[in-house]
């Protein structure tokens, strides 16, 4: 199923009631279509006059990108409402999953039957229905280091951005080479468009295999020409 703003208003006003005890005052929720996560639940901090941070702003999102079934979203909503909980009763926990966290989450697990992980991340399968299967024309850049590694970075349809990216990752002592495609391969949906100096680092083969047949990009001076499909050398 993929949750809607009433259904997970509904869950979260009836877990309040049942493990809670009515104690969690109602937040915003927003439903998101990221690839990275399936629930979170996020808050601003700041520093009290005694010096102390404190947690507020608390908003629930949950994703509809993929399909889930009841239970698991169910479960990924009370883990989030684990997270609201410490942070609105300024509980200090060891870590983001630390000592109370944990012992929250299993408690609630031996007495509702619930079956809460540390972890919600999405399986592969899920991952793959996150990433979609829409082809959309993307620029990527491929990058060679003098170390031997590769990888690779999707950047915004954006000539000066591209110049940019293009320009100063191709000065880095640590590059060896920069190519830039144009490619409408489904395999780059997961990975984030943004002109960040950074790349995602990919074995070469992989890479290759779906850069077979993109479109090479060149510069024209300030222009970007699209050829003839190649692939990396």
């Amino acid at each position: 199923m993929k949750a809607t703003i009433p259904y997970i208003e509904k869950k979260f006003e009836e877990f309040n009631q049942l493990i809670f005890e009515g104690k969690l005052p109602k937040l915003p929720i927003e439903l998101s279509d990221a690839k990275t996560f399936l629930g979170m639940c996020v808050y601003k901090k700041r520093r009290t006059l005694w010096g102390k941070m404190e947690c507020y702003d608390f908003k629930l999102r949950i994703n509809t990108r993929i399909d889930l079934a009841e239970a698991e979203v169910e479960d990924i909503i009370i883990h989030e409402m684990i997270h609201y909980y410490i942070g609105y009763n300024k509980i200090v926990d060891t870590s983001a999953h630390g000592k109370v966290f944990r012992q929250l989450m299993q408690k609630i697990n031996e007495q509702f039957g619930r079956h809460i992980r540390i972890s919600h991340k999405p399986t592969q399968e899920q991952k793959e229905q996150m990433y979609g299967t829409k082809r959309q024309w993307r620029v990527v850049a491929f990058v060679v280091f003098k170390d031997g590694r590769t990888g690779i970075k999707v950047l915004p349809r954006i000539v000066p951005k591209i110049r940019n990216y293009y320009d100063l990752v191709g000065r880095e002592s640590s590059v060896e080479s920069i190519e830039m495609y144009m490619t409408n391969d489904t395999f780059f949906n997961r990975y984030p468009s943004s002109s960040a100096l950074r790349v995602h680092y990919i074995d070469r083969a992989d890479a290759e295999k779906h850069l077979e047949g993109a479109n090479r990009l060149a510069w024209d001076g300030d222009r970007l020409i699209r050829q003839k499909a190649s692939s990396p050398k």
